[in-house]
């Protein structure tokens, strides 16, 4: 305990210096700091922590824009059994996709958030946010808002039913079938796409920001208008529909779209990250080195004109390391806008040729959004204490 702050789960030996630091970040954020943390280094579960008023190591809430890596994991499984080609062009999967210009976007530009269909005029409804197959029909009929590959932007709630239709051409199942299938249910993990009406007693709602008086001003300066390309990717004409309230929702937990509606742990985050990259209950890794280092390449950085600001884009997934440096060039993940962020490092960045996963999970939001601030001190205990352990 500290300061009142108390602090449950275990730590591996080695790893005490990441409950210390998590402890302190509990203690900086004040009483209503619920959260949880977890890491694999290879095969071992080392931290498993959590703290905060109704929450423990087994609540469920919404992990937002964390989706996404758990959709891109499966994408990345059918490319590297050879039924997706990153190279061949989304039209030749999904032929309605073509309309307005976009017959020459490549799945890979479209992983790679190049193809600006990232919204419509209008926005979405809440029934439509939660629904892939109707985002998707929609989105086929789109222009993109820029031309494709000349530039990217974050395709924050739309890329999951894009990248999900092409899987469900080729396929004939869903992202949320296909993960639940090869992934969750196999390693029993607590991380849905889709939560099942029996696991509705562990989920917390998510709680909005609450910003201080400067955080505002920041916010009220930087506000984007609804026809602006980040207002068109963030459903900015639909005021009535605060995203930080989609999870609330019923039929968004239902339903696990693909971009934002996952609904899971720290566990069932780092738990996914690991059986990516290490061999979990003598299963093999579900990638491959080489699925898992394209898929980790760098493919978009520098200005996100959606975002306004600087952002790196892997394959579906972010080049963490780019804003955590103390991973290596390998890592790949994705963090949520409620502040938490999931990934898994292969080589730790040390070089030392054993995988870390991570998960971190937390219920009130964070300013100024994505992955929380205090992401940046835990993992350089980790990764700390992981370099110690070798």
């Amino acid at each position: 305990m500290t300061d009142g702050i108390e602090v449950s789960g275990s730590v591996g030996a080695g790893f005490e210096a990441v409950r210390e630091e998590f402890a302190a970040v509990a203690a900086d954020e004040g009483g209503d700091y619920a959260a949880q943390l977890v890491v694999h280094h290879g095969a071992e579960r080392v931290v498993d922590l959590w703290t905060g008023p109704e929450f423990d190591g087994d609540t469920l809430t919404g992990v937002f824009s964390s989706t996404k890596g758990a959709a891109h994991l499966v994408v990345a499984l059918l490319v590297q059994e050879g039924a997706l080609d990153p190279d061949e062009r989304v039209a030749a999967y999904w032929p309605e996709f073509a309309a307005q210009g976009k017959q020459d976007i490549t799945l890979r530009d479209l992983l790679a958030h190049r193809a600006g269909v990232i919204g419509v005029d209008g926005g979405f409804s809440l029934e439509e946010l939660a629904d892939d197959r109707v985002l998707a029909e929609r989105l086929a009929a789109e222009r993109p808002r820029w031309r494709p590959g000349a530039a990217f932007g974050y395709h924050a709630l739309v890329i999951g039913a894009l990248t999900g239709e092409v899987v469900r051409r080729v396929t004939g199942r869903t992202i949320q079938e296909l993960f639940e299938e090869r992934v969750r249910a196999p390693y029993g993990l607590d991380f849905f796409l889709g939560l099942p009406e029996e696991q509705e007693a562990r989920f917390r709602t998510t709680q909005p920001m609450l910003p201080t008086p400067a955080q505002r001003a920041v916010l009220a300066a930087t506000a984007a208008g609804p026809g602006s390309l980040r207002g068109i990717a963030f459903n900015g004409s639909r005021p009535e529909q605060p995203l930080d309230a989609l999870p609330n929702h019923r039929v968004v937990r239902a339903k696990g779209p693909a971009s934002v509606g996952g609904i899971g742990s720290a566990r069932g985050m780092a738990g996914m990250y690991a059986a990516a990259i290490s061999t979990v209950d003598g299963r093999a890794p579900l990638l491959k080195p080489d699925t898992a280092a394209e898929f980790a390449q760098v493919h978009s950085v520098g200005h996100d004109v959606v975002l306004g600001k600087h952002n790196a884009f892997a394959l579906g997934f972010s080049a963490v390391s780019d804003a955590f440096p103390v991973l290596g060039a390998g890592a790949f993940g994705h963090s949520g806008a409620a502040g938490s962020l999931a990934f898994a490092d292969p080589g730790l960045g040390l070089g030392l040729g054993l995988g870390l996963a991570y998960g971190y999970n937390r219920r009130r939001f964070a300013f100024p959004g994505g992955a929380a601030p205090e992401n940046a001190r835990l993992i350089r205990a980790v990764a700390a204490a992981a370099a110690a352990a070798a």
